[in-house]
């Protein structure tokens, strides 16, 4: 199929199909969609690279550092939702867990001349960041850093780890302790996330007279990272009577050490997650979790990268306001 079968079959010529594809200037509605239509009914799909090299491909790559965390999944969901109104693609490519291989990433979707970028807790420097912003248009999920040269969309972990930690106080716990994170990245550390959350949790404990019951195991945001630092917080004497994961995937693992040491949730031990996934409202998980709405951190995400794509230059910062999402794995500490 080809462009002269399209044009044959809507009836307009070689260039009126081009004009449409390429979404250029002056095509009049009914114009663009009986083409549109034409390309529908044949299966025509122009060819990305021709296109590119006319113009905009109308893609986008987004970069995730994996695919295992069911929240980057609520991101992809808002992403597309929002791209299904458009002509656009997205094209997703899994960062990894180091700087090397996440630019090996963001050096394949430039190479196949995507039209801009979404990058999800990336591990690149700031400068790094910059630099693609300055070939690409750039959106940048998770990192609190300012840049003249890309956009930012990212939760308000300050306020969303603050509402986890009082509440746990409210209940009456006084030994909290909190599960963080460690990566491959050589951002500013407090532009992280994860050293918001753990720099927050410790501020609360302090302000509420606590900072001797501050303990923080430095784990990772996944299954295996909070099992693993769920266990060492376990081990302490007399130990917590509520955990705090800075992560929902992390929280699923200590869920499973609690269980594995012959305690209950929340009987003996409370756990809290951070991002709400859909998992945690599983009846058999029931997770108290923040919410930082990933659905709509997707949506805002796309709407700013196609601002850019069309001229844009004017840095933006999106900020999601966290809620926190009470359920059955926590309660009032033991009776002493």
């Amino acid at each position: 199929m080809t462009i002269a079968d399209v044009a044959s079959h809507a009836q307009v010529s070689v260039t009126a199909v081009s004009k449409v594809i390429r979404n250029a200037y002056g095509v009049s509605p009914a114009m663009k969609e009986r083409v549109k239509t034409a390309i529908e009914e044949l299966g025509y799909r122009p060819q990305a690279v021709a296109r590119g090299m006319r113009g905009r491909t109308f893609t986008i790559g987004l970069v995730l550092p994996h695919i295992r965390n069911p929240f980057f999944a609520d991101i992809l969901d808002g992403l597309t939702a929002y791209l299904d109104e458009t002509d656009y693609q997205a094209i997703m490519i899994q960062g990894g867990a180091t700087r090397k291989v996440e630019q090996r990433a963001v050096d394949a979707l430039v190479d196949r001349q995507v039209d801009g970028l979404i990058m999800v807790a990336p591990l690149a420097s700031k400068a790094r960041l910059e630099e693609v912003a300055k070939e690409k248009p750039t959106v940048v999920l998770a990192r609190h850093e300012r840049s003249s040269y890309y956009d930012s969309v990212f939760d308000d972990d300050e306020s969303g780890a603050e509402l986890v930690v009082q509440y746990l106080i409210e209940l009456g716990h006084r030994r909290i302790a909190h599960i963080t994170h460690q990566d491959d990245s050589i951002a500013r550390p407090g532009d992280l996330l994860h050293n918001i959350r753990s720099a927050t949790y410790e501020r609360v404990m302090r302000e509420h007279g606590l900072a001797g019951e501050i303990a923080v195991a430095t784990s990772f945001y996944n299954e295996k990272g909070g099992y693993d630092g769920a266990r060492q917080l376990l081990s302490r004497t007399p130990r917590p009577t509520a955990i705090f994961a800075g992560a929902d995937q992390a929280a699923f693992g200590a869920l499973a050490a609690v269980h594995e040491s012959g305690l209950s949730v929340p009987a003996d031990v409370s756990v809290a997650g951070y991002d709400n996934t859909h998992l945690a409202a599983l009846p058999n998980i029931a997770l108290t979790s923040v919410d930082q709405d990933g659905a709509e951190m997707g949506r805002a995400a796309g709407k700013l990268l196609l601002e850019r794509v069309e001229g844009r230059m004017t840095p933006v910062r999106f900020s999601v306001t966290p809620s926190l999402v009470v359920r059955g794995s926590t309660a009032a500490p033991p009776a002493s």
